[in-house]
């Protein structure tokens, strides 16, 4: 079977794009794969077809795209090559506004779709900028630290990635929470982007001065230390799960905080129409009742493929089987994904009067902002929302039951499981000392996530041995990882002022032409 017959849309949209076809967004699904196919050598890696475009021709978000896989190649070889980390002034703002405008062109669904509230978004706040720009980020370290032991990083490690969610037992769990990013590659990656995210929120959410951030990304990077140190000797890392009878005082009371609210109440609060019978209708969810029927085949679908057991909290009273009561549209959530397509499935509970009803996320998965610059590896996942689900499935012990993949409008949606107790830390609230041991917390969490990656992952020997080695005198690397966070900081405030700029000129007002 060619890449054009099994392909959903989204694959060749991505295809299309990467290899120049002009305009593939107006095309239907049909004439995509025709012109898929007949562009030449199509069979071929998109990345080296893309440099064979005409002279004559502008670049193309599709030469960028192999230029950087290229640059981190050369990079992960050792050899000396320039990265966009060292352009300044001008260059750096030319490179930053082509980078952010790509970036939403070519891993949103629809580039246009929600660009305006996403790009105020950015332009008001720093740490958003900085959640919100992954692949600005990653840019600037492709192909580095190649010799580190390879894991399966969560790609966007900060600290509103981390949150309580469901189990798989309906248990509210911490630990790492968004695996959008997900990727394998070096161990160091979601240190160093940890780190820097540690810091910038200590600044901005938490008013703390740098040498407080500086020792708040310690322990951060010490946390995720001596958790490895831990894994390598008792290998416990398949047995833990913190729970509200396990976890630190913090994640604790943040849990009972979590539990307060009863379903039923939080139902009504944030979902329920008068009735109780479907979605209500606000600013953030458009109910689409009409196409109730198609959701109800696509998630009996999505159960059957991936092997979910349904518990019995999802059977409906009324018909004893799974039932979608309504669906609606998404509108305004996340940071970086705004714009992606996103759905609420309303699916009754035993009860069958709206009270135990659940609410199931199928939101299109995009492909990772790590994918072409991570220095190069064995080990490959296929597709995207299933990259997200492998990586859901090994970072956490015994995770939502409903975490999966599946097809939708020809593009690959992940699905998870909305609860009444998902949540995550106010980091307003946050004390200098709990600053700090939310911080620790959450690398030793990091580091069992990364531990994981020998259990449940691709790695097919231990890794912890070997990332303690790579590791060496715990002083030094603990100074190396916080120095370079400090200067990525500085980088991440000055590509801020320069996007500000850009989108006070209205640099931002359209991303999805290309002039030739």
């Amino acid at each position: 079977m060619t890449q054009t017959e099994e392909g959903t849309r989204g694959e060749l949209m991505e295809t299309a794009r990467e290899v120049g076809i002009s305009e593939p967004s107006s095309m239907s699904s049909s004439e995509l794969a025709e012109a898929v196919e007949e562009h030449p050598a199509t069979d071929r890696d998109p990345a080296d077809e893309a440099e064979e475009v005409a002279p004559a021709r502008k670049p193309t978000t599709a030469s960028r795209v192999a230029a950087f896989r290229d640059l981190a190649k050369a990079r992960a070889r050792g050899e000396m090559v320039f990265l966009p980390r060292h352009l300044v002034g001008h260059e750096r703002r030319i490179h930053v506004r082509q980078t952010i405008r790509e970036d939403h062109e070519t891993r949103i669904a629809h580039p246009n779709s929600d660009a305006e509230a996403k790009f105020a978004k950015l332009h008001d706040s720093v740490f958003s900028f900085f959640r919100g720009t992954c692949l600005l980020f990653y840019r600037d370290l492709a192909g580095e630290d190649a010799l580190m032991p390879t894991v399966l990083t969560l790609g966007d490690v900060h600290p509103e990635n981390f949150g309580v969610m469901p189990s798989a037992d309906d248990v509210p769990i911490f630990g790492v929470n968004d695996f959008d990013e997900a990727f394998y590659a070096p161990f160091t990656w979601d240190l160093k982007r940890g780190a820097v995210g540690f810091m910038l929120a200590a600044e901005t959410e938490g008013g703390l001065e740098r040498p407080k951030q500086c020792r708040i990304a310690e322990e951060f990077v010490r946390g995720y230390v001596d958790a490895m140190r831990r894994y390598a000797t008792d290998a416990t890392e398949q047995q833990g799960q913190m729970r509200q009878d396990n976890a630190p005082s913090l994640i604790r009371h943040l849990i009972e905080d979590a539990l307060e609210e009863g379903r039923d109440a939080w139902l009504a609060r944030k979902y329920h129409d008068e009735q109780r019978r479907g979605f209500r209708s606000d600013e953030e969810h458009v109910p689409v009742s009409s196409r109730t029927a198609e959701f109800q085949e696509v998630l009996e679908a999505f159960v059957a493929d991936n092997g979910i057991e349904l518990p019995d909290r999802a059977i409906s009273g009324e018909t004893g089987g799974l039932r979608v009561k309504d669906v609606c549209q998404r509108l305004g959530q996340g940071t970086a994904s705004l714009g992606l397509p996103r759905y609420y499935l309303l699916v009754e509970g035993p009860a069958a009067d709206g009270s135990d009803d659940l609410v199931i996320e199928l939101k299109q998965a995009r492909r990772s902002a790590l994918a072409g610059l991570a220095p190069p590896s064995e080990y490959v996942m296929d597709g995207n929302a299933e990259r997200i689900t492998h990586a859901q499935g090994v970072h956490l012990v015994r995770g939502d039951r409903f975490y999966g993949a599946v097809e939708l409008d020809g593009l690959s949606f992940m699905v998870r499981e909305r609860a009444p107790y998902r949540d995550s830390v106010d980091l307003d609230d946050l004390s200098k000392k709990q600053w700090r041991a939310y911080a620790r917390i959450c690398g030793g969490s990091l580091a069992q996530s990364h531990a994981l990656s020998d259990e449940a992952g691709l790695l097919d020997h231990d890794v912890e041995p070997e990332i303690l080695a790579a590791i060496g005198p715990e002083e030094l690397f603990v100074s190396d990882v916080v120095a370079w966070a400090g200067d990525a900081l500085e980088r991440v405030k000055a590509d801020h002022a320069h996007f500000r700029a850009d989108h006070e000129l209205g640099a931002f007002t359209a991303v999805d032409r290309v002039f030739r």
